[in-house]
């Protein structure tokens, strides 16, 4: 990634259409794209994206711009896996998911969930001797999937040929969008 400026960074976040926590993917998105950072949002389907707040409560509607049977990880540099339990629960289940984790795993790439999102990657099977945080509710299923949880805002791990980057919950939102932000090189303004 070095050598290229902020505006050919691409980040790719993947979501389902219901159930993603409203803050934990727009404030990184606009955050990351005030900065000039491209940032692509992947669904199961083109139909709207229900976002909730706290999981229950209706919040803001977003258009997404692939499915994720679309997306060709190869054309981003980072992955990032917003929460919200319903979104996670369902968006580890999608075949396409563990596939576009895997992707960026696998070539080095880094990869940033927040909350509930690391459940797509203990799905996928690549947090073993990781160290990263969540929901604590999670904490069971990544020691039990090999990873090292922690109770921490944001927990940065580059170990094993790419970078982890995971937050608890959005209060954790302005530690984990600069840990993303300090990963692509940009600068949030």
């Amino acid at each position: 990634m070095t050598g290229n400026s902020v505006k050919q960074r691409k980040i790719l976040a993947v979501v389902t259409n219901y159930g993603v926590e409203q803050d934990e993917l727009l404030v990184p998105l606009e955050q990351l794209r005030g900065a000039g950072v491209q940032v692509d949002v992947a669904a199961v389907s083109m139909d709207d994206i229900v976002t909730l707040v706290g999981d229950k409560d209706p919040g803001k509607t977003v258009r997404p711009d692939l499915t994720l049977a679309d997306a060709d990880p190869a054309d981003y540099d980072l992955l990032l896996i917003p929460g919200g339990t319903l979104n996670a629960d369902t968006l580890r289940l999608q075949s396409a998911t563990t596939g576009i984790i895997r992707s960026f795993t696998d070539s080095g790439r880094p990869v940033a969930a927040i909350c509930h999102g690391p459940w797509a990657l203990v799905e996928a099977g690549v947090v073993t001797d990781k160290r990263l945080t969540s929901y604590a509710s999670l904490r069971t299923d990544i020691r039990n999937a090999g990873g090292e949880w922690a109770d921490e805002p944001v927990v940065t791990d580059g170990s094993g040929g790419w970078t982890l980057i995971t937050s608890r919950n959005p209060g954790d939102l302005e530690p984990f969008v600069r840990e993303i932000s300090t990963a692509l090189g940009a600068s949030l303004t």
